[in-house]
């Protein structure tokens, strides 16, 4: 019997190394970047209040009915905003037009929803999208990819690369080559962004002019030091994540791969782990308090290395996405001046000669 455990365990470590080649990734976390000293403002008390809200609406439920209620808590983020956006629905690729009063259509931004790939919809995410189209000057389309556990996690990967296809050639008004392109994201659907740049490179197609991740999460084998590290200070994530810091990463490795049916180390599921070179303008801001903090700063390092232009911009003491509470939330609106300095930038170098990189 001894053997036969033995024999078991054995097999299990060598499937694991075989099935799992994580590259130590730790050599990124050497760079040091910037931090803001500004303390978090009074409005920021609100938001934290709000999350525990979410936390609550989903207390005492379980598995599908617990997801459902957190579905729906996310979607009533934006009930009660006051948004000067045109909303259309679109069914092929389905997802939801956003157009500020006097939008560029010719300018155009996709935009992937955060959620932990289970949960979000363009709805729930409006807050997001009617800024940036105000910002951008441009039509924004969210769009709305299949969810899992319904879906497989590759059909949402899918939905995202046919949107982006179809954005390129289609606007709110019908056929129309883009002038201008921008892919953004948070969270969940900041990987989503991230991924889809390198498809974007290695297909041949029309690259985005530039790109934005609100906390991408970027590598999903959880070996960056935030991860655990900052457990205690994410609002957002820690009680829902925390957990996971006391099971070893291996079975956590499996678990993934049984439910996203990708390996945790594919660049598909983890676009950190992808060639980042010939890539375009990429913005990226995440909070010092979250646990995607290092994911976020890998990605920026690696980036950088092989000769990407991405600046990381990190805010003291903010929830995860804390985007998402505009106009409420003054470090929102910040991190949106953030994004339309970003786009003059990324603008002036189209326009004018070549300068070096970010």
């Amino acid at each position: 019997m001894f053997w036969i455990i033995a024999t078991v365990i054995l097999l299990v470590v060598v499937l694991t190394l075989i099935l799992f080649r994580v590259e130590d990734l730790s050599y990124l976390d050497r760079e040091k970047y910037s931090v803001s000293n500004a303390s978090p403002s009074a409005e920021n008390r609100e938001v934290l209040e709000r999350i525990r809200e979410m936390g609550r609406a989903g207390r005492g439920l379980r598995g599908k009915a617990r997801l459902m209620a957190m579905r729906k808590y996310m979607d009533s983020l934006s009930d009660g905003l006051e948004l000067a956006s045109e909303f259309r629905h679109c069914d092929n690729p389905r997802g939801e037009w956003v157009i500020a009063p006097g939008a560029d259509t010719k300018r155009r931004i996709l935009y992937i929803h955060g959620g932990a790939w289970v949960a979000g919809s363009p709805r729930s995410h409006r807050a997001i999208t009617d800024r940036l189209s105000h910002v951008a000057n441009a039509a924004v389309f969210a769009v709305d990819y299949r969810l899992m556990p319904e879906h497989r996690f590759m059909d949402g990967v899918r939905d995202c690369r046919k949107a982006y296809t179809w954005l390129a050639e289609n606007g709110p008004d019908g056929p129309g080559d883009a002038s201008f392109i921008l892919v953004a994201g948070d969270s969940a659907g900041g990987s989503h962004t991230l991924g889809l740049l390198a498809w974007i490179r290695e297909s041949g197609l029309r690259q985005a002019d530039g790109a934005i991740a609100f906390s991408p999460s970027t590598d999903l084998t959880l070996t960056a030091p935030s991860n655990r590290n900052n457990i205690a200070t994410d609002a957002m994530l820690g009680p829902t994540f925390g957990g996971l810091s006391k099971i070893p990463r291996p079975i956590i490795w499996w678990a993934t791969l049984a439910a996203f049916r990708v390996s945790p180390a594919s660049p598909v599921a983890s676009p950190l782990r992808n060639n980042l070179a010939n890539l375009p303008p990429i913005l990226i801001q995440a909070s010092e308090s979250e646990m995607l903090l290092d994911n976020a700063r890998r990605y920026a390092a690696k980036a950088k290395a092989e000769g990407s232009p991405v600046q990381l911009h990190t805010w003291a003491g903010m929830v995860h996405v804390w985007q998402i509470f505009t106009p409420m939330l003054p470090e929102a609106e910040q991190a949106f001046a953030d994004i339309e300095s970003f786009i003059r930038e990324i603008e002036s170098r189209k326009c004018g000669p070549e300068v070096g990189q970010t």
